[in-house]
């Protein structure tokens, strides 16, 4: 399996859509701002209460999760990592003044934080084959645990979307799949979240 190449497809796609759209939810390749908020709101159940936290945003983008943590007055450490650099780059001009907040595009400049989360990342597999898809992110699971010192949080779409508007440049997971994968390999503690209004799914692995 070839990761690289497919990191340099993904890199492609997702710099033309900010090169399109700009830094807005249709510069990450998502519907709305509002569906945008609902899925940090989702991943970021990772956290058990208000205490002050790292964070590792694994495919950041533009730092959009890092605007909503501000807005909801949450104490934190940000580190975001994207493989785009046209997204690193709005990301770095955008949040240039806020210094608990970084931008980098290697993820071995990344650390060991609290959390991470991946949002959307696994989504667009492009022309790739699904188990090549498949075995790409679980290969990026095993970095997110990694990376990870209580826990992480990722997000697919769900296979139980309507068939006819199911598209095939984009991986839909089996949700059950995914909690059994993450339950068997990183930890007791791993919930499933199936019940938001958005065809996908949010799996949390705790590790305390």
């Amino acid at each position: 399996m070839n990761y690289d190449q497919i990191r340099e497809q993904v890199r492609r796609y997702y710099g033309e859509k900010i090169h399109a759209h700009g830094a807005t939810a249709r510069g990450v390749d998502w519907n709305s701002a509002a569906s945008q908020r609902m899925r940090f709101a989702e991943l970021l159940r990772i956290r058990p209460n208000s205490a002050p936290f790292s964070l590792n945003d694994y495919g950041c983008g533009y730092g959009a999760l890092a605007d909503y943590l501000i807005e909801e007055g949450c104490s934190f450490t940000y580190w975001g990592f994207d493989i785009s650099e046209e997204m690193i780059a709005t990301a770095r001009q955008l949040h240039e003044t806020t210094k608990q907040i970084r931008f980098v595009t290697k993820e071995d400049e990344l650390t060991l934080a609290d959390y991470s989360v991946a949002s959307g990342i696994f989504n667009v597999k492009l022309k790739n084959a699904v188990a090549e898809w498949e075995d790409y992110v679980l290969n990026t699971l095993e970095s997110l645990n990694r990376l990870s010192a209580r826990g992480f949080a990722f997000n697919l779409l769900t296979k139980y979307s309507d068939q006819e508007f199911m598209r095939p440049d984009l991986y839909y997971g089996d949700p059950l799949f995914f909690f059994d994968y993450c339950k068997s390999k990183f930890s007791r503690f791993v919930s499933l979240i199936h019940d938001y209004p958005l065809y996908e799914f949010t799996i949390l692995v705790r590790k305390d």
